[in-house]
């Protein structure tokens, strides 16, 4: 029975979510449903060039030196590109901060068992980083460790939302992606990221959801840049979510879109994995809903910045509201 038992357990934690019933039917990204756009697509009077040209011109993005010390897939920022990375940390959890949101610095190490709860384990481990020794992941997002601060808790009805904020490095080996954008930043093995993640009740699932979403655009607003934001259909979702936005930025110097947001409603799928519930008087326990977003990925935002403040003399004019976590420059320029 405990070798059944075992394998059914495994066999059940490969089921993915039930899709929310307003996500809509499909299978692929093509058939997934943009609901809105904010801004407009830059114009320019010549052929905007791709970040990695832009970058390395400037000395700011180095791929030759990151190849050597690491392989394909990683970056290495220099100058002042690392202090604009550095700036839109900065500038991503004030603003989170500001929403009322609480940041939080957790392990970028996590253990089996807080995979297994957010939905990572054991369907997706081929994509994680492992080490085998200690039985320990290194994070493919703050979610992981965020979400499962709560794990096996009960927590009181009047003390949620909960919402956190969280800046951290995330790795993944994107096992099922080779030859994919095998240029630049669009997709990198290491990349940082300030994660939203929100702990509610059943009742306010959606709602908030909602504000998630309207958290991480109020990022991309501040700082200008076009975007335009999807309902994902049914089958283009994570394995964990029951509904999903996917917030995309316009990059002119690859002409096309680039994700930097997923906000995903998991309703109560990471909550039973993981044991959270929460207590309203004398009623029985829920489950709790988590909801988590990106608020926002840092690579493709680097990208968007370079590509949409390109000039031609090769310099990059920054967004007004990083100026002030740049000592108040207004543009990276050629030597």
């Amino acid at each position: 029975m405990a070798e059944l038992g075992a394998g059914l357990e495994d066999l059940l934690l490969r089921v993915p979510n039930v899709p929310d019933e307003t996500a809509p039917a499909g299978r692929t990204a093509e058939q997934n449903m943009e609901v809105r756009s904010w801004g407009q697509k830059p114009s320019f009077d010549f052929q905007p060039k791709p970040h990695w040209e832009v970058g390395e011109k400037l000395g700011i993005l180095d791929f030759a030196r990151a190849a050597k010390i690491s392989g394909h897939g990683f970056t290495v920022m220099k100058g002042l590109g690392a202090r604009l990375e550095r700036a839109l940390i900065a500038y991503m959890l004030d603003l989170a901060t500001a929403n009322g949101y609480t940041e939080v610095a957790v392990p970028y190490l996590v253990n089996r068992d807080a995979m297994r709860g957010t939905g990572q384990l054991p369907k997706l481990e081929a994509d994680m980083y492992r080490l085998p020794e200690d039985d320990l992941f290194l994070i493919p997002t703050a979610e992981v460790p965020v979400t499962n601060l709560h794990s096996g808790e009960t927590l009181q009805a009047a003390d949620l939302p909960i919402k956190y904020c969280c800046y951290s490095a995330c790795f993944r080996r994107e096992a099922g992606s080779y030859g994919k954008d095998t240029r630049g930043m669009v997709r990198v093995h290491q990349f940082d990221k300030v994660e939203l993640v929100k702990i509610v009740r059943e009742e306010e699932s959606a709602a908030e959801h909602e504000k998630l979403v309207a958290d991480a655009e109020r990022v991309l607003q501040g700082l200008g840049l076009h975007y335009r934001v999807l309902l994902l259909c049914r089958g283009d979702m994570s394995f964990a979510a029951a509904r999903c936005y996917d917030i995309e930025l316009w990059a002119p110097g690859l002409d096309r879109f680039l994700e930097v947001s997923s906000c995903s409603n998991f309703r109560d799928f990471q909550a039973r994995r993981m044991g959270l519930k929460y207590k309203d008087g004398q009623a029985k326990p829920k489950f709790c809903h988590t909801l988590n977003g990106s608020g926002t990925a840092l690579p493709r935002l680097v990208v968007a910045i370079i590509e949409n403040g390109q000039q031609k003399d090769g310099s990059i004019v920054l967004p007004e509201k990083l100026r002030p976590y740049m000592g108040g420059l207004e543009k990276i320029a050629p030597a």
